[in-house]
């Protein structure tokens, strides 16, 4: 790997003058530059999937390595970077070898190497379609956070490309995963206490207060996906879908921006209400400016609730009738990744496929497009 691979921002750059759905040619082909790790050369086992980490921000280097290192289907046999100064480390850490290390530059070599089998991206909102159009064209299955995209358009996108290259496209939404968000979700089919009528999902936290207005994290540029609504928003969002097991027909939005001198073009706070085929109603909120963390559920006779209900552990449930439930995963995403490898060792479904992140970009795009238009209703139409 050269030692001067592009940032994200130069990536971007590169590829918005092909046009976002143009074919992405070739990096070249040419042998990596040797680094001065040393490191031990990572196995490829039948019984293992290697990963590739594409993008080494924080939920790369605090959750998804760390959780990689607990999985046992799954294995980090390498990592994309445009930071080069972050190589090192990484290499020392999980013993990395030369030829597993990528910039954004060569990342299409990885097509020659057996070592990997998966990419996980994560990085910001505005890279996940030109890195997993690349990725599908290399022949390899491809994890994605969310949000999946900028856009149910770009969503779309990446779902053909992977279909068409014969590739798993699984978005990392991590609580789907998770014992008592699963719990949730099968009431939704059982209804044991009659109807669903209501349900209110709120997540946010307060932050940003220190940011010099100047250097502002991509989490606060239009151009790179920020704002409450594609960061937490979908967190409630989801919750929405999966607490009714339907999908909304109408969105209502309000945003709400209390820093403007933080939150230029971005949403710091987004009020929406999810509208459902059956009359059930979905409050939900989502905020950089106020914490919040709670999903409930109210029905006929009597309501469940998680409190919180998306932080990575401590996931507490009660119900109306006095009943009591907790997460006892030891790692999220651990669970998270070792599901989703062991769907391509088995050649099976997905449990959480791309379809499932267009799904919840179809409805951001309808928040938004309420809130732009002063909180008018927005009709979904079908998919």
């Amino acid at each position: 790997m050269g030692p001067q691979g592009r940032t994200r921002r130069e990536l971007l750059a590169a590829i918005a003058g092909a046009g976002i759905g143009a074919a992405l040619p070739p990096a070249a082909r040419a042998a990596p530059v040797a680094g001065t790790s040393g490191a031990a050369s990572v196995p490829r086992r039948k019984d293992s999937v290697g990963v590739a980490l594409v993008g080494l921000g924080h939920s790369a280097s605090t959750r998804l390595a760390p959780g990689l290192q607990l999985t046992r289907h799954c294995h980090l046999a390498g990592i994309v970077t445009g930071s080069p100064h972050k190589i090192p480390e990484w290499q020392r850490r999980y013993g990395i070898p030369d030829r597993n290390v990528y910039s954004y530059d060569d990342f299409d070599r990885i097509a020659d190497n057996p070592d990997i089998q998966a990419v996980y991206i994560v990085t910001p909102n505005d890279l996940p379609l030109p890195l997993t159009l690349r990725a599908a064209a290399a022949g390899k299955h491809v994890w994605c956070e969310k949000p999946m995209a900028m856009d149910a358009q770009e969503a779309r996108a990446m779902i053909e490309a992977c279909r068409r290259a014969g590739v798993q496209l699984t978005i990392g939404y991590r609580l789907q995963h998770e014992p008592t968000t699963r719990r949730l979700m099968a009431m939704a089919r059982e209804r044991p206490y009659g109807r669903i009528l209501q349900v209110r999902a709120e997540a946010g936290f307060h932050a940003y207060d220190d940011v010099d207005p100047a250097r502002k994290p991509w989490r606060l540029l239009p151009q790179h996906g920020g704002g409450a609504m594609y960061d937490m928003g979908v967190y409630a969002l989801n919750a929405a879908r999966y607490c009714t097991g339907q999908e909304p027909v109408a969105v209502r939005a309000r945003q709400e921006i209390h820093r403007p001198h933080l939150f230029e073009g971005v949403d710091e706070t987004m009020h929406f209400t999810l509208e459902f085929a059956d009359g059930t109603v979905a409050e939900c909120a989502t905020s950089f400016g106020q914490a919040m963390n709670h999903l409930r559920v109210d029905c006929e006779r009597g309501w469940y609730e998680l409190s919180p209900f998306q932080t990575y552990s401590g996931l507490r449930g009660r119900t109306s009738d006095g009943q009591t439930f907790a997460d006892s995963v030891p790692h999220q995403q651990a669970r998270q990744m070792d599901d989703d490898a062991l769907a391509i060792l088995r050649g099976t479904a997905p449990l959480v496929p791309g379809e499932e992140g267009l799904r919840d970009m179809r409805v951001v795009d309808a928040v938004y497009a309420s809130a732009r238009a002063g909180g008018q209703r927005i009709e979904l139409a079908r998919e």
